[in-house]
């Protein structure tokens, strides 16, 4: 059965989006059979790997808003091990209908049984808020992914985060994990960006992965191109990184690994 993997974060900008098209790219780079699920209203995950979400009918709110659509009926083939659950504006309105809806919170772990024995990797963008659509990826997941800007506000967010996992823990998925936390935009020439990982470091040392994304101007030209970093520059330094990440998420991660930034 396939790992589900919640790419969360309330605060926006932080990486959520690039993190889950990258680190699924690099997943099926390796040959490991992933799924990305696009939560988010804003569809950037849809339309950065260069599907037209806005054009389709069946989208992730389809089967969010009508159990009876199996999951297979919109997921799309878009690289080599890699299919996506597309999103688009539609999928706004799903949190006010979700609300009425028995079993709110579980319809889309519900929806995913029957595809995860299909891949070896789910991942869920989540949109930047802690409204249903959050917490039904949430109750859906095995374990969350936390991308981190490396600046104080970010920072700040972080802590309510983790308070909403151990709610989520408590009432909903006793069975979700905090896999770690990947420090994202950094840039390690501003002393505010290293004296933020420092705190980050200090208060979540066992949550630390041992990846650092650095700030790239490849990471926005990418989804103007609909490609992923990969396909714009295989050697960028942010290519480098996701492969790691994916690597970690393969192989799982010491508890006690913490990151050590380069120059």
């Amino acid at each position: 059965m396939g790992r589900v993997i919640a790419v969360a974060n309330q605060k926006g900008g932080v990486g959520k989006t690039t993190t889950t098209i990258n680190l699924g790219a690099a997943l099926a780079e390796k040959q490991h059979y992933t799924l990305l699920l696009d939560c988010d209203p804003q569809g950037a995950l849809s339309i950065g790997l260069g599907l037209p979400a806005y054009d389709l009918d069946l989208t992730l709110y389809s089967i969010l808003t009508d159990t009876r659509i199996p999951i297979a009926a919109v997921t799309h083939h878009i690289r080599p091990h890699l299919d996506l659950v597309p999103a688009n504006i539609d999928l706004a309105t799903a949190e006010l209908q979700l609300v009425a809806m028995m079993g709110r919170e579980f319809i889309l772990r519900d929806a995913l049984a029957s595809v995860r024995d299909r891949y070896e990797f789910v991942l869920i963008d989540c949109p930047p808020s802690l409204g249903l659509l959050t917490v039904n990826a949430l109750a859906a997941a095995d374990e969350i992914l936390v991308p981190l800007q490396c600046e104080f506000l970010a920072m700040r967010g972080l802590d309510a985060l983790v308070d909403t996992i151990a709610r989520i823990q408590r009432r909903l998925n006793p069975k979700l994990q905090l896999f770690g936390i990947v420090p994202t935009l950094y840039n390690p020439h501003r002393v505010h960006s290293r004296a933020m990982l420092e705190k980050v470091r200090a208060s979540y040392p066992t949550k630390l992965l041992d990846v650092i994304v650095k700030e790239s101007v490849r990471f926005a030209e990418a989804p103007e191109q609909r490609r992923t970093i990969f396909e714009v520059d295989k050697h960028n330094d942010g290519a480098v990184a996701y492969r790691a990440l994916a690597e970690v998420i393969i192989n799982g991660r010491p508890a006690d690994q913490t990151p050590t930034p380069s120059n």
